[in-house]
């Protein structure tokens, strides 16, 4: 039999990377937590953590172990949940999404599930998808809104991790300029035309892209503003700070002096897309992700 507290510690040294990490946030000595990664190998017959003068790394074995830890942690979490909710008769189901796409996708269908659920309790936070995908697999959201760039799907997500992602929409990334400028009528750019452009970047992980991609260049961008929030980028654009890298449900609402113009193929996007917990997939979590695929929802 597996102890649910060793699977805990485990999870725990995995996060932080180290006993004495994992310790201080557990209030346990060092020693302690050695002792509950110890007995845990001895009850499986396998090596979970592989230890270095660095910290501790996990083998094999211990990622398998990780991801049965936060499996009892989320039901454990969801079974409070259904405890709470047998006294309030209501269900309740909390969505995490980052800042765009809640604006764009969210409002019209958290309007269909109130409208099919119109007893359902919910709860709407904000959060980067390095965030909300975590949090997805501890239990503490029942849905995460979400995307990745070019690539393979965020980490630990698919079937074998009991998390669905359901892909959304494309999100190409466009260049965003002051209208005045010499290249703001081209019906396209390519990323090296821009290696002489002061920069405005309303994302860190637009910014990673984008020196990514001007390094394949052969540029450093010069960066003059910097911003977590894009509608504040293309007002910068537009007061003729520099140019920026906008996603395209981020254009909006409309600003005057700015000018939009696509990036030549291979065009940077962002994947958007809804991450669930597959076996928890109850009635307003199917209506909420089927209201996210249809861009404009009918309510009767």
């Amino acid at each position: 039999m597996i102890d649910v507290q060793r699977l805990r510690v485990l999870r725990t040294v995995a996060e932080h990377g180290s006993f004495n990490r994992a310790a201080a946030v557990l209030h346990l000595t060092p020693s302690a937590v050695s002792q509950h990664v110890a007995a845990l190998e001895r009850s499986l017959g396998a090596q979970v953590v592989a230890r270095s003068t660095r910290g501790v790394t996990l083998t094999p074995a211990g990622v398998i172990m990780v991801g049965a830890a936060e499996s009892v942690a989320a039901e454990l979490v969801h079974a409070k949940q259904q405890v709470d909710q047998l006294g309030s008769g209501r269900t309740q189901i909390t969505i995490a999404t980052f800042t765009s796409g809640g604006r764009l996708l969210l409002p019209g269908a958290l309007a269909r599930l109130t409208a099919d659920h119109p007893d359902t309790v919910v709860h709407v936070r904000e959060a980067e998808p390095e965030d909300s995908l975590p949090l997805v697999r501890q239990g503490a959201v029942d849905v995460a809104i979400a995307y990745h760039f070019d690539g393979p799907l965020p980490g630990r997500l698919g079937p074998s991790t009991g998390l669905a992602w359901t892909t959304l929409m494309e999100d190409p990334l466009h260049v965003v300029l002051p209208d005045t400028h010499r290249l703001a009528d081209r019906t396209s750019l390519d990323i090296a035309e821009l290696a002489a452009e002061p920069w405005v970047l309303g994302c860190l992980k637009t910014e990673a892209y984008l020196r990514r991609h001007a390094e394949r260049a052969g540029f450093e961008p010069e960066v003059r503003g910097t911003t977590t929030d894009y509608f504040f980028a293309r007002s910068l654009v537009a007061a003729g700070v520099g140019i920026s890298l906008i996603p395209s449900i981020a254009l909006t609402p409309q600003i005057t002096g700015i000018r939009t113009v696509p990036i030549a193929p291979p065009t940077p996007t962002r994947h958007i897309g809804v991450a669930t917990i597959l076996r928890r997939r109850h009635p307003q979590v199917m209506t909420l992700v089927a209201a996210l695929q249809d861009p404009s929802p009918t309510l009767d």
